[in-house]
């Protein structure tokens, strides 16, 4: 069948987070590799035979592989709130007495701040760390159907709504952690997925040396989420003109640090060490906050002149923003949970234009590389 220019397509990042050439997958589905490589090009749009053969192979829906890019609607809203001119703002609208009301995604209203709903209640210690619990939902399935990320980047968040969205079925429950947390999390089988950014000087690669070091011989594929550009936040408009740590210093100003085990951390320190400047030198060093939210609005409030955080985080505080390292955005997998559904589920939409919107609105972020498998150990 020829093309069909609205017709999208992730198989190739579900065929390759499988570990399968187009040749296996041909061999599976009883198609030539000429109709893989055709399909993944989108030079050939599948038949339905074809499509449903395809999604068997790779244990997933039709809808997991393919779908409509359609112009989406245009519609009028009412703003709730204010918002910098010129500016182009995440909104979330609802219909409120007949007209649509727009309400601005800036600062902390860009973060949930609501109560988790609980699904069960007690800690009745049994030994070995385990607890006795009274369900609070009869609906086990749901339990079955959670996938629990541990990481840090906001961006995990909006993948996950956005997931849930299109699967209705399944529950993404995410647990914040930073980098080495993250990994600790997985390690200790309290995770299914952990999300890292960190990177080594010494072989010029990212996530893949603490991965190997943390798992110890786990195995394990690292799946890229995306590159962010991480570096300095500073005031809007960046006043004192700061480029470098060194300016920071020299000028006396303060920053705000995040927790050892965090990215940013890790980054700060990589570049105090590469510009000789000892830790000590820099005012605020000491002072810690817990995540990239915290970061902006000890800035935005005032209390700091900068702080490590990411250019998608800076945008949505309004700050200005001086770049110091695109870092990329890992997701850790042990492959004994590859086969597990709702992690297919989950990671099929990585090639889906519903989280694919949600990304590139936030600035600073590039998926191009979202879905691909960097690595194995």
């Amino acid at each position: 069948m020829k093309q069909d220019s609205n017709l999208r397509n992730n198989l190739k990042s579900i065929r390759t987070r499988l570990g399968m050439s187009q040749q296996d997958l041909a061999n599976i589905a009883s198609v030539t590799r000429q109709t893989i490589s055709g399909v993944e090009s989108g030079q050939y749009a599948p038949s339905v035979a074809i499509a449903l053969r395809l999604a068997k192979a790779l244990g997933c829906q039709v809808e997991d592989l393919f779908w409509q890019d359609q112009d989406l609607p245009q519609i009028e809203a009412i703003l709730a709130k204010p918002v910098p001119p010129s500016q182009s703002v995440r909104l979330s609208l609802a219909r409120v007495g007949g007209q649509w009301i727009a309400y601005p995604l800036l600062g902390k209203d860009a973060f949930r701040q609501d109560m988790i709903p609980a699904d069960a209640e007690g800690a009745s210690q049994t030994g070995e760390g385990k607890v006795s619990l009274r369900l609070l939902d009869d609906n086990l399935e749901a339990l079955h159907n959670t996938v629990v990320i541990a990481g840090c980047a906001p961006v995990i968040a909006l993948w996950a709504r956005a997931t849930e969205r299109w699967h209705p079925q399944l529950r993404v429950h995410f647990t914040f952690a930073n980098s080495i947390s993250a990994l600790q999390s997985l390690c200790a089988g309290k995770a299914h997925i952990a999300g890292m950014h960190l990177y080594d000087p010494k072989t010029g690669e990212h996530n893949l040396p603490f991965a190997r070091e943390i798992l110890a011989g786990r195995e394990a594929v690292l799946i890229t989420l995306g590159l962010w550009e991480e570096g300095l936040l500073v005031p809007s408009g960046n006043p004192k003109g700061f480029k470098t740590l060194s300016d920071i210093v020299e000028a006396q100003a303060t920053i705000v640090n995040r927790e050892v085990g965090a990215g940013s951390r890790m980054l700060l320190e990589q570049k105090l060490q590469q510009e000789q400047i000892p830790f000590q030198a820099v005012k605020g060093f000491e002072q810690i906050v817990t995540s990239h939210q915290d970061v902006a609005q000890a800035i935005a409030f005032g209390l700091v002149d900068a702080g490590i955080s990411t250019a998608s985080v800076a945008a949505t505080f309004g700050l200005g923003f001086v770049p110091l390292h695109q870092s990329r955005y890992d997701l850790v997998i042990l492959k004994e949970y590859l086969e597990e559904a709702p992690i297919q589920q989950l990671l099929s939409t990585l090639g889906h234009r519903m989280v694919h919107s949600q990304l590139e609105v936030l600035g600073g972020y590039d998926i191009s590389k979202i879905g691909e498998v960097v690595a194995t150990i």
